[in-house]
């Protein structure tokens, strides 16, 4: 079984852009991340599908936590899902797939994976998992110059999965890749206190820039 949450743009629903969004390792399509964020686009003129990994699924159904699978099978469902969406919404309308952290890598990497450049406009990630916490030198962007198709990532400047210093020393990432800041962002773009900000202020900021990424590949 599938499961699946629609969010659908508040203007022009029918012909809007639609992002596919896959969530992070630790928690489902329905977390205050993923449900803040599908809200956030859609409010900013993208509809949004949300699915689960098989293993999430799987949780869902006997409430047993389990890891992710492996990228193999997270690719083959990512890849299954592309294609249901692109069936259920035409050839005509902007298709980008999107995740959070986990869910942005594998989107990433669907954009290498022989078919798929042809069925999607672009590539959006929140929280990109450049490396893993504490380890900067294991860096997961080795794919990034073969992503066939425009790339955006939205980053909170906290994220120790990938800080400003770290990405400045690593070098310059391909011209097709933008890398978007969100100052003072954690991994799950939650400002300091001090900042003064709403909890879901930069969420909602990724969101309009997302959705200004995505009316641009139209």
């Amino acid at each position: 079984m599938t499961y699946w949450l629609f969010d659908n743009a508040n203007d022009a629903p029918d012909s809007a852009p639609v992002i596919l969004l896959a969530h992070g390792a630790g928690v489902g399509y329905d977390s205050p991340f993923m449900e803040r964020l599908a809200w956030s686009l859609s409010a900013n003129g993208v509809s949004v599908a949300r699915f689960e990994f098989p293993y999430m699924q799987k949780r869902r159904e006997d409430g047993r936590k389990r890891p992710p699978d492996r990228q193999p099978v997270l690719l083959e469902h990512f890849e299954s899902m592309v294609r249901q969406c692109r069936r259920n919404i035409g050839d005509q309308r902007t298709l980008v797939v999107a995740g959070k952290s986990m869910g942005g890598r594998m989107a990433s990497l669907l954009a290498v994976t022989p078919g798929m450049p042809e069925q999607i406009q672009g590539v959006a990630c929140f929280g990109y998992p450049f490396h893993p916490p504490g380890k900067p030198d294991k860096w997961r962007t080795g794919h990034f110059p073969e992503v066939a198709v425009p790339m955006a990532i939205f980053q909170g400047t906290r994220d120790p999965f990938g800080k400003p210093n770290e990405l400045a020393d690593h070098g310059p990432l391909p011209a097709h890749v933008r890398l978007q800041w969100l100052d003072g962002g954690n991994h799950d773009l939650r400002p300091l206190k001090k900042q003064g900000l709403g909890a879901d202020a930069l969420i909602d900021e990724s969101a309009r820039r997302a959705a200004a990424f995505v009316r641009s590949l139209g």
